[in-house]
């Protein structure tokens, strides 16, 4: 840990940032638990440092996106998340059912992944893609239900043994 402590404080330096607990804390948060949100990283660094506001991490997190020290990802519909990935243009694959999110490194290879199909005249640096889908998990567990859905409406309604009067009266006739 004092390894990692040494490498944070050095970071922290080299971006003029002073080095102080909170600051420390916070940054050892994003890379123990890379995509979480503000609140999952504000609980983590109190059970570390003790009392700490919200709006204290909220506010370290803006000051160390805003020196490139860890990214912030919003995908459609979620929180904001943190990762201490910097510097690389990669991607992220995200569950629809459970949220669960990983890197995806960069489908071409190159800054910025993607060549625009008109880029009007901008000089385009920097690519932003999430793909969507559902994790093996959520995938079983969805065919599961539907599996099970799908038995319920074939299945016979009722006693089997019970017959209705029309049904009686149906076999009367017949026999």
């Amino acid at each position: 840990m004092a390894g990692m402590s040494d490498a944070i404080d050095q970071l922290l330096r080299q971006h003029g940032l002073q080095v102080t607990a909170q600051r420390m804390a916070v940054m050892r948060a994003v890379s123990a638990r890379p995509h979480a949100t503000a609140d999952v990283l504000a609980e983590d660094v109190r059970a570390v440092i003790g009392s700490i506001s919200r709006q204290a991490v909220y506010d370290t997190l803006g000051i160390l996106v805003d020196r490139n020290l860890i990214r912030r990802i919003q995908p459609a519909g979620s929180a904001a998340r943190y990762e201490d990935r910097v510097g690389d243009n990669h991607h992220h694959l995200i569950c629809r059912g459970c949220g669960i999110m990983f890197d995806i490194d960069c489908a071409v290879g190159a800054v910025p992944c993607l060549t625009a199909d008109d880029d009007h005249g901008f000089e385009i640096d920097e690519a932003e893609v999430i793909y969507w889908g559902r994790c093996p998990q959520c995938k079983n567990a969805a065919e599961a239900a539907g599996a099970g859905k799908k038995a319920a409406r074939s299945a016979p309604s009722g006693n089997p043994r019970k017959k209705s009067k029309a049904g009686r009266a149906q076999k009367q006739r017949a026999g």
